[in-house]
């Protein structure tokens, strides 16, 4: 693992709302850079109120809060700090997750899954390179330079597709969106074959699953 540039003073915000989650990324921190400034929040409105008080260089935060998802308001972070790094540190899984974060203005994401020593070399990279890439995710950045729909799969279908997929994931057929929408049944199935195509899917559950994870988020 690369160590931290020495004598570097560091001013972190952890920004998770379980109490052992900042309280373990506090202690690995002190051990990679004992003058590190720690600040933490539990709370998804404080962070933003945090970076533009405290002059935080490093954001280390979940993605879900009580009170909201910290993917929308990544892009106020980097306004209000620009030279702001941010650490995405979430039980979201990188292969679904990963890409709509750092595309929103994240440096980093790192699975709460991960073993210590990648947690470390996690911490060093955001230090020293100002951002931290999984193998995984980089194989993720290499995929989406081909594939731009892998960030969100549901950017194929059409306005009125993505729609009709709602309804289906909402738990309404074919009769009830039908009459919902004024247009014919067979109209709607016809949308629904182009909706399974488009998302590679086999049947409503795994539609309903790809709606939660990329549209509901």
């Amino acid at each position: 693992m690369e160590q931290p540039t020495e004598h570097k003073e560091i001013v972190f915000l952890l920004a998770d709302d379980h109490s052992i989650v900042r309280q373990g990324m506090a202690l690995l921190i002190d051990e990679i850079l004992p003058d590190a400034t720690v600040y933490q929040t539990s709370s998804l409105q404080k962070i933003e109120e945090t970076v533009m008080e405290k002059g935080i260089d490093i954001a280390i935060i979940d993605a879900h809060f009580p009170d909201g998802n910290s993917l929308h308001i990544l892009s106020l972070l980097k306004n209000a700090n620009p030279d702001l790094k941010i650490l995405i540190f979430s039980g979201l899984e990188e292969e679904l997750h990963a890409l709509k974060f750092i595309k929103a203005g994240a440096n980093g994401y790192l699975s709460k899954l991960s073993e210590e020593e990648d947690v470390k070399q996690a911490v060093s990279d955001m230090v020293n390179k100002g951002e931290y890439f999984s193998e995984t995710v980089r194989k993720l950045l290499i995929e989406f330079v081909y594939n731009p729909n892998l960030i969100n799969p549901l950017r194929s279908l059409t306005a009125r597709e993505l729609q009709i997929a709602e309804m289906y994931a909402d738990g309404n057929g074919n009769l009830e969106i039908a009459n919902a929408l004024d247009i014919k049944q067979n109209t709607v199935s016809t949308i629904k074959k182009n909706i399974f195509n488009k998302l590679k899917v086999d049947n409503i559950v795994e539609l309903i699953e790809i709606i939660n994870t990329h549209h509901k988020l």
